[in-house]
Formats: C-alpha cells, structure tokens, sequence
C-alpha cells in the first residue's frame, strides 16, 4: 500500500474535485456547494496518555463531521501513523455520500488518531481510546455522531470508547458505537458486511454484463476485513481470486501473493495476523508466488477489487492493468485518482466507485443501530438478506440512471448522493 502522502497526493482535495464536478452536472447553486464541499464541524484535540514505561506521550486526534442534514453522523475512527486531516476529511465526506447513495438516515463523519497500534501495549491502546472520546464526548452520541472501527481499530476499541462515553453520559447507550462484538450490542453479520457488499454489487453488474461469475478471475489487494470477506463470497459463488496484496509492517512495504490455481480463503485466514499480516514463509510453502506490491494491478484477470487505502489506482499505476480487465470494484475510500479515472473511462473499464461498493458496512452498521434501539437482534440470515435488498436496490438505481444519462457509474452515484443531501439541505432551510 502506497504512503498517502505520497507525490503531494491529498484525499481531500480529490474529493472536492469529485463533488465539484458533480456538482456543476446538477447546476447546484453556489451557497449550496460552498456547504457541501468542506466539513461542517471539525475537532482537532491531543490526546496524553502516560505509557508502559511511565512516560507520557501525545497523540494527535481528530473528528470530522462533514454534513448531518440527513441524520446522525457516521464513521470509523482509525489508527494510522500517517493519518492526516486532510485524509479524514476527505473520508467524512465521502461517508456523508455513502449514506445517502444507500438512502439510509444517516450523515458522514471520520475520526482519527496518529498513531500505530503495533507499537502500543493494549494498555497503551486503551487509554488512547478513551482520551480519545473525553475530548469529544460533547459532540458526538447516538443523536449526533456515531462511531465505529476502522483501520487497525475493532470491536474491542469501539467498547473502550462506548465504556468511556457511558461514564461520562451517565447511562446505557449501545447505540452510540457501532462495529461491538456480537453480545455487547453488536449486530451478527457485521463482520462480513462490508466485504460481502462489494461483492453483492459486483454480482448485479456481472448479470448485467451477463457474464458468468464461476467464469472470472479476480485479483485483490488488501487483506483486511473487507478484502477477506470479499474473497470469501466472491469465491462461494464460484469466481477464482489469484492473487492478493498486503502490508507487511516488518519491512514497511506491501507484497503480492500469488497461486494461480487461486487463493483459499481458509487458508490466507491462518495465515494472516490480527492486522492482516500474511507470513511470507508460510505462503511459500503451500505454494505461493511472492511478487511486489504494486503487482496485484497487473495480473491478467477480470476485475480489480482494490480493498486497501486510497490512492492507490493512480495516473502511474493505471498504466500496468492488463488488457483482459473489465471491472474496477473499489472496496477501499477513494482508491482511484481522477486522473486514473478518465484513463479507466477511456478503456471501457467499468469502475463501482467505493461510496456504493462499499456502502454493505455502513448499511450493516446502520441495521446495528436500530436493532440496539429495539433491544432486538436479529439472526444472521436476516441481518445479510436485508444487506443484499439494500446494496442491490441502491446499485440498480445507479445503474439505472447511468444508463438513461449516459454518465459513468461513479458520476451516477455521486448525482443521486448528492442530490438527496442537497435536497435535505434546503428542506431544513439551511440554503
């Protein structure tokens, strides 16, 4: 995975020229996108934490609040070292279109500290959560701004969290973090949602291609929650994943694995660590091919499922995907440059931009929500069949509309997005 500061790359300035260029498609007046194209709240705060060896060190932590005009904020809090603000913002606004594309009552927001939790004792990691909720407990809440895991940060940090919140709230609100373990609130299915999302819309669009999907090959990068999940689904229905890609924290740089007679889900499951860390020595034995990172783009396959961190299909790396690939399925925010965008246009390669094909987390989380305010969960089939109602209902309406308007998926989706948060906009009179 690429540094996201590399080149002078910046995810929010990305963003504001992705809204930008919607916007004028839908003749948005100027108050209107003077709102929507910066965060409407942001917090920046140093978190102390006093460390295993009795010294004290600072975090810098943040909560971006991009536009609630259609419900709660919502989004994930990550730990990263090279976490930057403009990169959260860019990922509050790009929530705030994952919501409303999937049409659920909800707003964007992202959290986020600069941090890197290998390096942190779970003492360490604690504290660091729950200074990290004393200094925005004001601002958010299950009314205001819900919470929820994502890079390095899981159920166990979520709880941390939600445990502070209490204290300080004085009362029981489980529908104030989403992404709890099953037991404490939290929803069965949400592991696989996001992953199993992806691959719910790539099924609806191989239908539309009319293609075969036990006849396709894929080639992921990442192998994270969602990378696995997807490889897990995408191979039950019968397509072959060749190859993925993954950070190794050891040597600071990604790797590629590769077995062309595919990659067993089970299999990378053992061989992976809690941050999804696959053990190089390991894969060679079972018969893996260790190739660069940056390799996974150039594997003769039909579809591309990037599940990593942004920037990552870009006007360089665009340059290696094979002849053979029809699909670019964005399971990671904002993976692929504008500029690798028009590349990929002009080829005919299809692209399900990240805020719809990834939305299965955020719907997921959303069904969380709601089933912690009935204090009533439901079963696992049910959580996921609502999931595929949802996520297939919402892509065919982007499809749909691509279709009639001749617009590529991604302008499609962002239209229908931003078009339900303007709308809410002026509803509530703000424009």
């Amino acid at each position: 995975m690429a540094d996201i500061k590399d080149k002078g790359f910046n995810a929010f300035k990305m963003a504001q020229e992705q809204f930008d260029k919607v916007a004028a498609k839908l003749s948005l007046d100027e108050a209107t996108c003077n709102l929507l194209r910066e965060p409407i709240r942001e917090y920046h705060f140093t978190i102390p934490v006093r460390m295993d060896d009795g010294s004290v060190k600072v975090f810098k932590g943040f909560r971006i609040q991009h536009n609630d005009a259609r419900g709660p904020c919502k989004g994930g809090i990550r730990f990263h070292p090279q976490e930057t603000v403009d990169t959260v913002r860019a990922l509050s606004m790009w929530m705030t279109w994952k919501c409303a594309v999937a049409d659920i009552p909800l707003g964007g927001g992202k959290g986020g500290v600069i941090c890197d939790p290998h390096n942190l004792s779970s003492r360490e990691q604690e504290t660091l959560c729950r200074g990290w909720v004393r200094q925005i407990a004001r601002n958010v809440g299950p009314v205001q701004d819900v919470p929820a895991p994502d890079v390095m940060t899981n159920a166990q940090h979520m709880l941390w969290i939600l445990d502070e919140y209490e204290k300080i709230a004085g009362g029981r609100f489980p529908g104030f973090i989403t992404g709890k373990s099953v037991g404490m609130g939290g929803s069965l299915g949400r592991t696989e949602a996001t992953g199993y999302g992806v691959v719910y819309v790539l099924r609806e669009l191989l239908k539309d291609f009319k293609m075969d999907i036990s006849k396709t090959k894929a080639a992921v990068q990442g192998f994270g929650n969602v990378s696995q999940y997807a490889v897990d689904l995408y191979s039950k229905l019968g397509g072959k994943v060749v190859c993925v890609s993954c950070w190794d924290q050891a040597e600071s740089k990604s790797f590629t694995f590769f077995r062309p007679e595919g990659v067993s889900f089970d299999e990378m499951i053992r061989l992976t660590d809690r941050f999804g860390g696959i053990d190089k020595a390991k894969a060679k034995e079972v018969g893996y091919k260790i190739l660069p990172g940056e390799e996974w783009i150039k594997q003769d396959v039909d579809i591309l499922i990037p599940a990593a961190l942004e920037n990552q299909v870009t006007a360089e790396t665009v340059k290696g995907i094979a002849p053979r690939v029809k699909i670019v399925v964005e399971g990671a925010n904002g993976p692929t440059t504008p500029e690798a965008d028009e590349v990929l246009n002009k080829r005919g390669i299809i692209a399900i931009p990240d805020f719809l094909a990834n939305a299965g987390g955020v719907t997921c989380s959303y069904f969380e929500q709601v089933q912690c305010n009935m204090n009533y969960y439901w079963p696992k089939e049910e959580v996921l069949s609502k999931l595929d109602e949802k996520m297939t209902k919402a892509f065919h309406e982007v499809l749909d509309l691509s279709k009639r308007k001749a617009v590529s998926l991604r302008d499609a989706a962002y239209m229908i997005a931003i078009s339900r948060v303007a709308e809410a906009c002026k509803m509530r009179g703000w424009v």
